[in-house]
């Protein structure tokens, strides 16, 4: 099994910039008034998710644990929901990003899958546990829609990191 294929580039350092510009548009689309829509992943879950596959050492466990509490201050939920979750979600990311990279977008997309229905499951058990009603089965829509848009998504995130810095029409990578 070849580690270069043909065609395939090395990616450029992320731009940490880039990295808060993410998080941030991904926090605005969660604030968005979806809360009679089901279906509507948690852009920022797979947002966190993402940074903390690719870039291990700069998304930890605390960033995703503030932008939790955030988001549980922005959507008027019980506090500590999101910010569980997310710390979950960000641990079993870094600690599977080396295998994770390794796949494929198909076998990755199954993973992350794993990863934001153990974030949902979380959220739903906090949510129990504290006396609320049985929201349905469409609650779990979320993390499936995210699932299949992580090829689309890493496509997304990645392109900046893509371009060359200075052509040189004699190397081949």
């Amino acid at each position: 099994m070849a580690i270069y294929a043909p065609g395939q580039r090395i990616l450029l350092p992320v731009n940490p910039w880039f990295i808060a510009f993410t998080l941030v548009a991904a926090f605005f689309f969660n604030v968005l008034p979806w809360r009679d829509v089901r279906a509507v992943p948690d852009l920022l879950a797979v947002v966190i998710v993402f940074w903390a596959i690719r870039e291990p050492r700069k998304i930890g466990i605390g960033i995703p644990f503030v932008l939790g509490l955030v988001m549980d201050a922005a959507n008027g939920v019980l506090l500590g929901q999101h910010a569980l979750a997310y710390s979950v979600m960000a641990f079993m990311a870094n600690t599977l990003s080396r295998r994770i990279l390794w796949f494929g977008l198909p076998a990755q997309t199954v993973h992350v899958l794993g990863i934001l229905l153990t974030g949902q499951l979380l959220m739903f058990g906090v949510r129990m546990i504290a006396g609320a009603s049985f929201p349905g089965f469409s609650y779990f829509l979320g993390p499936l829609i995210a699932a299949a848009l992580w090829p689309v998504l890493s496509f997304l995130m990645l392109a900046p990191q893509r371009r060359p810095e200075s052509v040189d029409e004699t190397r081949p990578i």
